[in-house]
């Protein structure tokens, strides 16, 4: 259930201030650096392509509609950002096995190549920017990062009540 203002009195403003702010920091230095990568393939593809490919090759083949509602997005935005994927030969677009009416996209080799180059050097870069710390300290990052972003997904999804107390 989401905070209403009443209910984030009780929680530290100063620390929410701080978290919102560094947020938003987050935010636009990621956007600055595309958090792309090091070396050649830095900045070489944008997040739009990377979270599709990265999709395929995790979930394997899929269609459009599936792809749009597993990353929460319009099926029509899903269209528009594979279209260049297809065209480049990345992504390569295939009869369903079980329907042949449909279509499904999955990664080509190139893509498979390509999207290993670029988890390459962004793997690099995290390295980079958390050299220094402990294992456990990237862990817990991770841990902590990845249940911020679920919390807003869910919120981004509309699976949360009324921003409003109940009566």
């Amino acid at each position: 259930m989401p905070l209403s203002q009443d209910m984030t009195s009780d929680l530290e403003p100063g620390l929410l201030d701080a978290l919102q702010h560094q947020v938003a920091l987050f935010a636009r230095r990621a956007e600055q650096t595309r958090l792309g990568g090091v070396g050649q393939v830095r900045n070489s593809m944008d997040r739009a392509a990377y979270l599709l490919l990265n999709r395929l090759d995790l979930e394997g083949p899929m269609g459009v509609k599936a792809l749009a509602a597993g990353m929460g997005i319009d099926s029509s935005t899903v269209t528009r950002q594979v279209a260049p994927l297809v065209d480049t030969g990345l992504v390569k677009r295939t009869s369903h096995p079980e329907d042949g009416r449909a279509v499904v996209l999955q990664l080509s080799p190139r893509g498979q190549a390509r999207l290993g180059e670029v988890r390459s050097s962004r793997r690099e870069l995290m390295a980079q920017v958390t050299d220094g710390w402990t294992e456990e300290e990237r862990e817990s990052f991770c841990t902590l990062l990845t249940r911020f972003n679920s919390a807003l997904s869910v919120r981004a999804s509309g699976h949360q009540e009324s921003d409003t107390p109940a009566s």
